[in-house]
């Protein structure tokens, strides 16, 4: 009997363990976004700038052109239209920019995306500076409606002088989904 005992109580114990370890990853997997946004704070990965844009806007740099260009792109299965207002952009480095992208729900319901930006080369990444974008946020839109969504941004002067064009891509997903069981609690 107190072997069976003694089986009984590792059963239990590993029982424990491996709950212990299913709440531990579905923690981390709800941590994840927050931690990912103070990575890229912390970082200046995905064009955020931790609130630096003010210091930003300093000396511009008008001996040099670099040549910005947008796309934009949805995910399957999302009928939406999505396309940047202006294709290509010539700036100096140091001036801040606005652009929009436009953006129209085909569906007769309403739809939550969020934008994910891609920035190549990636080594500009930390050179890019947006000071205001709708990637920051949700983009609820309702059926059939458009909108146009703004980003601003600024090239810091310290780019590469060998980085000629910066292409600047969003890709936007439809999160609607994810967001109900949240909404529903």
């Amino acid at each position: 009997m107190t072997e069976s005992k003694t089986v009984q109580q590792r059963n239990k114990l590993l029982a424990l363990k491996l709950a212990g370890v299913a709440f531990g990853m579905t923690a981390f997997g709800f941590a994840m976004v927050p931690l990912y946004d103070v990575f890229c704070d912390v970082f200046g990965i995905n064009g955020k700038t931790g609130g630096k844009a003010a210091v930003l806007q300093q000396q511009v740099d008008t001996s040099r052109t670099v040549t910005v260009e947008f796309l934009a792109a949805v995910d399957r299965g999302l009928p939406w239209e999505f396309t940047p207002v202006v294709k290509k952009l010539q700036v100096h480095p140091g001036e801040l920019h606005h652009v929009s992208f436009k953006v129209l729900n085909h569906t007769g319901e309403r739809v939550v995306s969020q934008a994910v930006p891609s920035l190549t080369p990636g080594l500009a990444t930390m050179y890019f500076n947006k000071t205001e974008c709708f990637c920051f946020n949700n983009q609820p839109l309702e059926a059939h409606a458009g909108a146009e969504l703004p980003m601003s941004f600024i090239i810091d002067p310290q780019l590469p002088a060998d980085v000629h064009t910066l292409t600047l891509s969003y890709t936007l997903y439809n999160i609607t989904d994810k967001l109900q069981p949240v909404a529903a609690k």
